[in-house]
């Protein structure tokens, strides 16, 4: 056989075991566990860290200051750094809208060794403690939350005995650029971690989602969190395991009415969004890179190269077996592609839109070793601790 014909089968092998062997990881339905009210409704206070957000505040702060919780809750607001007056606004925002208590707060410039947005979630944390609640939600400054969005979370994590219950966000889906790249995003997230096998107690897929996270507070206080992830640029996959590390039980799945309102209208745009952590991922590993590199062109390129080379080639098992290798890569990508309401006919070019994720994986290592690092809201950190990525 042919190497063509060899690396064609290699890859409708592995999209055979990718169907039925990674924890169903293409399947969408997997929403808030079963959950009922919980006889006293625990205290919860909310930590939004806020970096030059004054362009989503408007959407998403009073959404969740006009959440309709039977409990007492409480809103924090961390004005991180920021030069585009996101604390003003976020106060005015507070006195026009009403609705839970909102407290804004500025925690100064991080100190070295925290990465992204964990320092501001320190201070919010900080100051929430204060207050002794019983749960945490941390949420980012643009997400806009259903009025009752606190109330299933917590019903959840009451009812199933969570330590740590996480929504993926709808991400924002209308420019061209949007509609190629973003269900891929989160399709490639659960790829890398099967939402069934998180729940899962004594397994060791562990991650959440940053944009939503309920997390019980001795939860967060055995794990450290979030000092135990400091220099984690990936935070909220790194939360998720120093959580279960500690002996929690976390759940993680996709959100109906917890909506992300960022725009990312150019390619460039959701580039950054990428690069920005792609390395940090595979441990700033060369080895993992190359790993990854031929991974990718194995599962998702080659099925459409082997198709049409086998039909010029003149060899016939390629062709079958690339055409059925594709087939299956479009079947699962389907239902990501319904749950963003998303037409069908683009599930046939997840092999164009891998080669691009491929590329921002390339790219976030080239930015990597030429010093720049990972970056978040004008902060650069060039080299992050590893172990605390592995945590």
């Amino acid at each position: 056989m042919s190497a063509l014909v060899w690396t064609a089968v290699g890859s409708l092998a592995a999209w055979l075991w990718l169907l039925l062997g990674q924890g169903f990881f293409w399947r969408t339905d997997l929403r808030l566990p079963p959950r009922g009210e919980p006889e006293t409704w625990p205290f919860v206070c909310v930590v939004v860290p806020a970096r030059d957000e004054a362009a989503v505040l408007p959407e998403s702060l009073p959404s969740l200051l006009a959440q309709e919780y039977p409990g007492r809750a409480e809103v924090f607001l961390v004005d991180d750094g920021s030069s585009d007056g996101t604390g003003e606004l976020a106060r005015e925002l507070g006195r026009r809208h009403g609705g839970l208590p909102l407290t804004v707060g500025s925690p100064g410039e991080p100190p070295a060794g925290w990465t992204g947005k964990l320092w501001a979630v320190r201070h919010g944390i900080g100051l929430a403690r204060a207050r002794a609640p019983e749960y945490l939600l941390l949420t980012d400054a643009d997400i806009a939350h259903a009025p009752d969005s606190l109330r299933e979370l917590v019903a959840s994590a009451e009812s199933g005995g969570f330590d740590l219950v996480s929504q993926m966000a709808r991400l924002r889906v209308e420019s061209v650029w949007e509609r190629l790249v973003v269900p891929a995003f989160v399709y490639f997230f659960a790829q890398l971690y099967p939402f069934r096998w998180i729940a899962v107690q004594g397994s060791r897929t562990a991650a959440a989602a940053g944009g939503c996270v309920l997390l019980r507070a001795t939860a967060a206080e055995r794990a450290r969190i979030p000092n135990a992830v400091r220099q984690s640029v990936i935070d909220d996959v790194a939360m998720a395991r120093a959580v279960k590390d500690s002996g929690g039980h976390i759940w993680l799945g996709l959100a109906e009415r917890v909506d992300s309102v960022r725009p990312y209208p150019r390619l460039h745009d959701l580039w950054r969004m990428v690069s920005r952590s792609a390395y940090a991922q595979l441990r700033h590993s060369p080895l993992v890179l190359a790993g990854t590199v031929a991974g990718l062109a194995l599962v998702y390129l080659v099925p459409p190269v082997a198709l049409v080379a086998g039909l010029v080639a003149g060899a016939p098992v390629a062709s079958v077996a690339g055409g059925l290798a594709w087939l299956i890569m479009t079947g699962t990508y389907l239902p990501m592609l319904r749950h963003y309401r998303q037409p069908l006919p683009l599930a046939p070019l997840l092999p164009v839109t891998a080669l691009l994720y491929l590329f921002m994986t390339v790219d976030s290592a080239v930015q990597h070793y030429r010093g720049r690092g990972a970056a978040w809201k004008g902060r650069t950190y060039a080299r992050p601790d590893t172990a605390s990525e592995q945590r």
